[in-house]
């Protein structure tokens, strides 16, 4: 069933765990993701970066979730990640999409608040969920690309305004993950978490979450996350069971037999990590 990121994060606050969003960006991907979260009863969001819409058209990508959530028995949001551009938001608003994200998180303190207003504002309007960004993430992913050296946690007091003041339903936090594959363990600030949870009742978000410790990742739900983004988990797995197939037999030329063991590599994927957040059984 499709529902928007706000029921989905509301119901994960109240229960003291956090849902999986993980992005899509062909069929199989989608299928290994629903497959998880079917046989795991997990609620779950299905994502799409700028990047992926590009590569596989926003309409494709829409009609693709939307299918796989109004066929699923459990509910799915289906949700624009990093949406850094006012068009791109409103052609998944036009599309389908049940909630989008308004990283304005480039832009200082005020502008960020304006920009991410005028999304809520539309979004709300036509029975959107909105998630917006405080704070830069390093890394790269797509068309978001921020030095380590930019990045910058994000600040409690700053993000009590910035939850106020904009309305958004769902708010990403910087607190020491990034965006790609890590070149050492990331260390969480908690800390900082628990600062900002103390004055912020919006459900939070951890993005780049892929590479981070199971037992990093329990305490940060613990402390108060309700979303947490995997990417590069996912793709690293794809890549695992493509290069199985294609290593092993070099002739093989069935699309089916090569994309079908990378659709189980993911689908093992999605499910550990739905145990981890603890969102498997709560659908």
């Amino acid at each position: 069933m499709l529902v928007t990121l706000k029921e989905l994060l509301g119901d994960a606050q109240k229960g003291g765990y956090a849902v999986g969003a993980f992005n899509v960006n062909n069929m199989e991907i989608v299928q290994a993701i629903m497959e998880a979260a079917e046989e795991q009863r997990s609620p779950v969001i299905l994502q799409a970066s700028q990047g992926g819409l590009k590569y596989a058209g926003v309409d494709f990508i829409a009609a693709m979730a939307r299918l796989a959530g109004e066929k699923a028995s459990v509910p799915v949001a289906v949700h624009l990640d990093h949406g850094t551009d006012f068009q791109q938001i409103m052609l998944c608003v036009r599309n389908g999409f049940t909630s989008v994200m308004i990283d304005g998180s480039k832009y200082p303190l005020d502008e960020n608040i304006e920009v991410t207003k005028k999304v809520v504002e539309v979004a709300h309007a036509v029975g959107m969920s909105v998630e917006g960004e405080l704070g830069k993430i390093g890394g790269v992913e797509d068309d978001v690309k921020v030095d380590h050296r930019d990045a910058a946690m994000t600040d409690p007091a700053e993000a009590a305004r910035f939850a106020e003041e904009t309305g958004v339903d769902a708010l990403a936090i910087a607190i020491g993950t990034a965006h790609g594959v890590y070149k050492g363990e990331p260390k969480l600030d908690f800390e900082r978490l628990k600062a900002i949870r103390e004055v912020v009742d919006t459900p939070l978000v951890l993005h780049g979450a892929s590479g981070v410790s199971d037992a990093a990742i329990r305490q940060a739900v613990e402390l108060g996350i309700c979303k947490i983004n995997i990417d590069t988990d996912i793709r690293q797995a794809f890549a695992r069971g493509v290069h199985s197939v294609v290593n092993n037999n070099p002739e093989e030329y069935d699309p089916r037999k090569i994309l079908g063991p990378a659709r189980d590599e993911m689908k093992n994927i999605v499910a550990t990590k739905m145990q981890l957040f603890g969102c498997a059984g709560k659908a």
